[in-house]
């Protein structure tokens, strides 16, 4: 108890220490909404990326201010970095954005990135307005909402994933009010309005396969996973197959095609038999999005229908709703 009063009281301390080093220019930046992500490289050289902007120069950082960012983040998460242990990764204590420091010998001087946590909350008619996807996107992603369908959303590194992923959570709190959601993430970056949710982290002893497991018992309505990086995406998919649709999670996939693939990988981690069949019955709707030169956009949108032995059946929403109104 001595302890955890201890670090109670030099928090504030922490802080401080935390905002000189970053500088007035970062902190600035950390509360502009506008900013994705800071990122520091091993010579010093410090870019910003902004919404609409891209990624831009933002002046230099000597290796001992940036030692001592990643020390005091390292030392807010209770965690130690140092030379045998050189990568820190968490929630910076200053509003709780993602971090990931790096020290040498993993590169050659003190290198972070910090991927600042979405504050504003874009809606799906946003998204439609502009133009980063359909009036018939958004109209195929409110009926798998509705229709309790299980949403992965695919990208690449900064293509906006979790944030679309918002979206559609907002469109199920909207659609399905009552409905209990258990969000499971590594660092805090899903936003849920539900009244009725719990948001589960994982820790250094307690993975993402250990908090899924705990799940179960949270008589969950929708499972919703910020991220699946590993082999707990076969539990993941157990789950949405076995009384829990409707659930949602991202993952690095630059095709929604290959956002299946990539499942498989994961899966294979643990499992010695193909899960093609587990994957085609639990995933039922794939959005990728894109970062592209003039901004994101949805790439592509399919309805997975399962698995056949030799591939997976599949639709475009798009193309099926065209037909339809032919």
């Amino acid at each position: 108890m001595g302890a955890v009063m201890n670090r109670l009281r030099s928090h504030p301390r922490l802080i401080r220490k935390l905002e000189e080093a970053l500088g007035d220019h970062l902190c600035a930046a950390l509360g502009d909404a506008n900013v994705v992500e800071i990122m520091l490289n091993p010579d010093g050289k410090l870019f910003i990326e902004r919404l609409g902007n891209g990624m831009t120069p933002a002046g230099e950082m000597p290796p001992s201010t940036a030692e001592i960012i990643i020390g005091s983040i390292a030392h807010a998460l209770q965690s130690e970095v140092d030379q045998d242990r050189p990568i820190i990764s968490g929630e910076l204590p200053i509003g709780g954005h993602r971090f990931e420091g790096l020290l040498p010998p993993v590169v050659a001087r003190p290198s972070f990135t910090i991927r600042r946590r979405t504050s504003r909350l874009i809606r799906l008619e946003d998204y439609v307005r502009s133009m980063v996807m359909t009036e018939r996107h958004a109209s195929a992603i409110r009926h798998a909402i509705s229709s309790r369908l299980n949403i992965v959303i695919s990208g690449g590194t900064g293509s906006g994933k979790t944030t679309l992923a918002n979206a559609v959570l907002a469109e199920i709190v909207e659609i399905a009010p009552d409905d209990r959601i258990v969000i499971l993430e590594d660092t805090a970056e899903i936003q849920c309005a539900a009244e009725n949710a719990v948001a589960l982290h994982t820790s250094d002893r307690i993975d993402m396969a250990r908090l899924l497991k705990s799940t179960m018992r949270l008589r969950p309505d929708r499972i919703v996973v910020g991220e699946v990086r590993d082999g707990a995406a076969l539990t993941l998919l157990k789950a949405w197959n076995t009384g829990h649709p409707g659930g949602v999670t991202t993952i690095h996939s630059n095709t929604a095609l290959s956002a299946l693939r990539r499942l498989e990988q994961l899966t294979a981690e643990i499992s010695p038999q193909p899960m093609r069949e587990v994957i085609g019955e639990a995933v039922d709707l794939v959005i990728s999005i894109e970062r592209t030169p003039k901004g994101r956009r949805i790439r592509d949108m399919v309805r997975v229908e399962g698995f056949t032995g030799t591939q997976y059946e599949t639709q475009n929403p798009q193309i099926q709703e065209e037909r339809h109104v032919a």
